[in-house]
């Protein structure tokens, strides 16, 4: 036990306690620099898969596979929804995981359209959206268009966050939407569409 140190040793004490907190939350250099400056990749979802759908004799066979969340609920969709270029195929319910919201996929006719052009068609044929944010994005052998927006919801008298993105195989362009009943839905949601792009392939 250190007696008699005094104020300037009780002064320098605090000093070095500082220097070391301030040193410990500071971002080192490499990848956790990157990472601070946000030009990594995303963070791995943070849900558990819950099994692939797309392929062959799963819930809804679509022209690509991907992971879907735990618990959520897939159904394959028969009525004729369309929304610009594509028509609704599939819907991911995430009411039994404990979310409000779907994860929509669309799917549409082959031809020459662009992932980029195909979302925009999207985007046009929705009301009140705005802010849209477009990025480009690869995974499973895919290149792809991916948005954020805003989207003005009428019933609620307010205005909430949507994203989507496109790709496009040889069967033709499919989107996947992730809307929610608001703001806060959402982004409870997200996990699930990140793992659902992340691990997105040709099926």
């Amino acid at each position: 036990m250190l007696v008699g140190a005094g104020a300037a040793g009780r002064r320098a004490g605090c000093a070095v306690v500082l220097a070391g907190v301030l040193a410990a939350c500071a971002p080192q250099g490499g990848d956790d620099a990157k990472a601070t400056a946000g030009t990594s990749a995303p963070a791995a979802p943070a849900v558990r898969s819950g099994g692939s759908l797309g392929a062959k004799g799963s819930a809804c066979e679509l022209p690509v596979a991907f992971d879907i969340a735990e618990k959520w609920s897939a159904e394959a969709v028969d009525a004729p929804l369309h929304q610009g270029p594509v028509t609704l195929a599939c819907e991911i319910d995430a009411k039994p995981a404990g979310s409000i919201g779907f994860l929509r996929v669309w799917t549409g006719r082959p031809g020459d359209d662009s992932a980029r052009s195909v979302l925009e068609a999207f985007l046009a044929a929705e009301d009140g959206v705005s802010k849209e944010r477009y990025r480009a994005f690869t995974t499973g052998g895919l290149s792809g268009t991916e948005v954020e927006y805003l989207a003005r919801n009428e019933m609620l008298d307010e205005t909430k966050q949507e994203r989507a993105l496109a790709v496009t195989t040889p069967q033709g362009p499919v989107v996947l939407h992730l809307g929610g009943l608001d703001i806060g839905e959402h982004r409870s949601m997200v996990p699930a569409y990140e793992l659902a792009r992340q691990t997105l392939h040709t099926g």
